[in-house]
Parts: structure tokens; C-alpha cells; sequence
């Protein structure tokens, strides 16, 4: 695999690594306003990912397809909407300010369910990562090499107060400093192993890229509509959430555009 390619692979979870690092500089859990506009701009970087790195080469990739170009988009959106609502039934994990657990029932501890919330949301992530490296490895030239790169970047952006939003609750819960960033580290380490497995998979049926991009598109979207979304909104009205949404949102745009 190519050197390139290897560092867009990590680039995200270095994101995850560093903000979860920051339970050794914080001593205490981060305020709410905080973690609103830290949901709210990973919601923002997330859905335009979804539409600018995703969606959109997605269906110019079927371009000659005519009236029939949206298809692929359509039935790949669709899959990894169900593909991520299959997860979700089947993995137990908490989410952020939840008392009861989502899933089957289970006796883990209420730790590692947090740490589940987060690494199943960070799943399709790193399938972005790995389908828009493999249109570009394919020799698609409407995926460059910059442009996967503002991907990779953008999801590292939004990773690093994830990284921080997952560890300090676990160092609150009474975890040590050094599981507590292992925790939020390891959240993170799902990404370069499913963008690696998108890639070998993506290598094998370069026809079935425009699918693979907007399954990935789909997933991304089920975890903003029901999570991320959900927790910025939570409790006494803010617009902190909205305006870190729509901040994530243009820094991801404008990412895409200048560097794709």
C-alpha cells in the first residue's frame, strides 16, 4: 500500500489519539456548552462529508447512467442506513447523557458501553476514509489524491474533540488517567482497520465504488440524525450546538472544494 495512502489511513485516528490525551492536561469533566459545540461541529464536518466527499462523486461516477444516475447513491445510501441500524440494535453501548443502555441487554460495564457508543459511530468513518482512498487507487479521476486527503483531514478535525467528549466521562466514571485515554484511543483505532478492509473490498469490484461512497454517506447520516444530533440538542436551549454545526459544516466544505 502506498505510503500516501497509509497516512490518510491513521491521519483520523491521530485525532481520536490527541483528543483523548487530553484527560492528562484537563482536571475535570468538559462543561456542557462545551461538549454541545463540540457535537455540533463533528455533526457539521460529518454531513458535509457526507455530501461534497461522498454523495456527489458517488453519482458522477454513474454520470453516464443518464436518467438513471442516481440510483447507486439511492440503494448504497439506503444500505448503509440499515447497515448502521443493524449495529446499533445488535451492539449494546450508552451514549452521552443516557441513563439506559441501547441493544441487547448485557452485564458490561457502563464504561465500556460509552467506549462501544463511540467506536461503532467511528465505523463508518473510517469506511469513508477507506472507499474515497480506493477510488483514487483505482485510477478514478474524479477522486484526487488532495481530495481524499481533505477527508481525512476533516474527519481527524472532528475526531479530536470526540477523542476528548469520550475519555474525560471515563476518567469521571472513575477510570485512571491512562485507561481512560486507552479507552478514547481505542474508540478510534476501528477507523484505519475498516478503511483498510473498505479498500481491499473496493479493489476487488471498482464498479461498485459509487455504492460503496454512499453507503458509507448513509451511515455517516444515521449516526449524525440518531446520536449526534440528539446530544447537541439535549437539555435547556442553546444555539452553541447549531452554530458549532453549521462552523464544522463550512470548514469541511471549504476543505473539499480547496483541496479536491
Amino acid at each position: 500500500m502506498e505510503p500516501a495512502v497509509v497516512w490518510g489511513l491513521l491521519v483520523p485516528f491521530l485525532g481520536t489519539s490527541l483528543g483523548s490525551a487530553c484527560v492528562f492536561f484537563l482536571k475535570r469533566e468538559l462543561g456542557d456548552r462545551v461538549q454541545r459545540g463540540l457535537t455540533g461541529f463533528a455533526s457539521g464536518v460529518m454531513v458535509a462529508a457526507s455530501v461534497w466527499s461522498l454523495l456527489i462523486p458517488a453519482m458522477e461516477q454513474s454520470a453516464g447512467a443518464g436518467a438513471w444516475a442516481f440510483l447507486p447513491a439511492v440503494v448504497g445510501f439506503w444500505a448503509g442506513i440499515l447497515f448502521l441500524l443493524g449495529l446499533d440494535r445488535l451492539i449494546p453501548h450508552l451514549h452521552q447523557k443516557s441513563r439506559q443502555a441501547e441493544g441487547p441487554r448485557t452485564r458490561l460495564q457502563r464504561s465500556t458501553m460509552m467506549v462501544l457508543a463511540v467506536t461503532l459511530h467511528n465505523i463508518p468513518e473510517g469506511m469513508a476514509v477507506g472507499v474515497v482512498y480506493a477510488g483514487w487507487l483505482a485510477g478514478d479521476g474524479q477522486i484526487t489524491l488532495a481530495g481524499a486527503l481533505a477527508l481525512s483531514l476533516g474527519i481527524a478535525i472532528q475526531n479530536f474533540p470526540e477523542g476528548a467528549i469520550i475519555s474525560m466521562p471515563l476518567r469521571a466514571e472513575g477510570l485512571g488517567k491512562a485507561r481512560s485515554f486507552a479507552g478514547g484511543a481505542l474508540s478510534g483505532a476501528v477507523e484505519p482497520l475498516g478503511a483498510a478492509l473498505t479498500i481491499m473490498a473496493a479493489g476487488l469490484v471498482v464498479p461498485a465504488l459509487p455504492y460503496l461512497l454512499s453507503f458509507a454517506a448513509g451511515a455517516m447520516l444515521y449516526v449524525v440524525v440518531e446520536e449526534l444530533i440528539p446530544e447537541m440538542s439535549q437539555g435547556e436551549h442553546s444555539d452553541v450546538g447549531a452554530l458549532a454545526f453549521a462552523l464544522g459544516f463550512t470548514l469541511m466544505m471549504a476543505l473539499d472544494v480547496a483541496l479536491g
